[in-house]
């Protein structure tokens, strides 16, 4: 996507490098939330990177989500914040002692477009088409050249702004001994010594108007374990387990669970051990992607052109209901849920036999 993004010029604005007379020697990446959001920025992250392999790159980013960041091999700081009044000036000074020479706005928010100008930075950019006003802030304004394209190579709009080419789009999570002990810890804690043909089943997600119904995933995940020799684990945090329970009240087998054992740092770990994926529109659907873990998601109210599993060897189940995609929290449809009740269980167990026949032979589809 970078090489057909590198000839494309911001609107009004040749390229920000060109007009450099000196690498920046500080950057800062503002994404701080949320977990598909921070995962979809990495390439950007490698390609700034790449580009300037000299400075110092620090990304901000709310604490909640900090930790898939962690030890990670392009950064040199991380910023962990927790926005509130009261930590606001702080923050402020924190930023401004850091001393950026460019603020890269990949939140596109309000709250972030002022924070890359309290920052002190001499360049700060961002999307001309940001919400809330937060381009106001800006000193260079980048138009994307398509509305309608992923967020990925969306945000490569802005590394490519910098002098960034590159012919792939490259997702950097660690991969640390400790961390793969860690995933075999907590796979043997969950009675999975084989880990050749594990199934992930994430039920979850922060729209309820994203979740599949609870008795689809469970009929999905018996018929799976009934043909063998798969075997199911629930992936979820803490706050899911409600919706997982419910699940496995529904089930006639039983199935591994790693709700509320795993940590947002575990999740690439974990991901990598699964031959495959089974999801809603959600954060671990990302992690997956981004290890290159096959997944099979279900989409509701969402697009999954701009937001979908990033890659190939994913399927993406939709229905061709006309109100799809509308991007509600809540459904107004008076068939409610109707995009995603269409999707039957027969669709995704067929599709995750697919990739499962395809995949055979590895653990997943990297």
């Amino acid at each position: 996507m970078l090489l057909r993004i590198s000839a494309w010029r911001s609107s009004g604005y040749s390229r920000i490098y060109e007009a450099m007379r000196n690498p920046p020697e500080r950057i800062l990446l503002l994404k701080p939330s949320s977990l598909g959001d921070i995962i979809h920025a990495l390439p950007t992250l490698a390609a700034i990177r790449r580009t300037f392999p000299e400075a110092h790159i620090s990304w901000l980013v709310k604490k909640a989500w900090a930790p898939i960041l962690h030890h990670h091999p392009l950064l040199d700081d991380i910023i962990e914040v927790e926005f509130s009044a009261v930590r606001l000036f702080g923050l402020i000074g924190s930023l401004r002692a850091r001393r950026f020479d460019i603020v890269v706005d990949l939140q596109g928010l309000l709250r972030t477009g002022v924070l890359s100008w309290l920052s002190g930075a001499a360049t700060r950019i961002g999307f001309t088409d940001a919400r809330e006003g937060s381009s106001l802030f800006y000193t260079r304004r980048i138009v994307a050249p398509m509305r309608a394209m992923h967020a990925v190579d969306r945000y490569l709009c802005l590394a490519s702004a910098l002098g960034a080419t590159s012919s792939k789009s490259e997702f950097v999570l660690p991969d640390r001994s400790d961390e793969k002990r860690r995933g075999e810890a907590l796979f043997t804690k969950a009675g999975l010594d084989d880990a050749s043909n594990v199934i992930g089943i994430a039920p979850s997600a922060r729209w309820v108007t994203k979740r599949w119904p609870a008795e689809s995933f469970a009929a999905v995940a018996d018929q799976l374990q009934y043909e063998g020799p798969h075997k199911v684990v629930f992936i979820g945090a803490t706050q899911e387990k409600s919706e997982v329970a419910r699940v496995k009240r529904a089930m006639r087998t039983e199935a591994a669970d790693l709700t509320g054992l795993t940590t947002v740092g575990d999740l690439p770990v974990v991901m990598r051990r699964l031959r495959l994926l089974i999801t809603n529109d959600s954060g671990p659907m990302h992690v997956a992607a981004a290890v290159g873990t096959s997944v099979v998601a279900v989409f509701g109210p969402t697009s999954s052109a701009c937001t979908g599993p990033y890659g190939d060897g994913h399927t993406v189940l939709t229905s061709p209901v006309d109100c799809r995609p509308c991007f509600r929290r809540q459904c107004h449809n008076p068939n409610t849920y109707e995009c995603l009740t269409r999707i039957s269980v027969q669709d995704v167990v067929r599709a995750a036999q697919r990739v499962l026949q395809r995949n055979r032979g590895g653990h997943n589809g990297g």
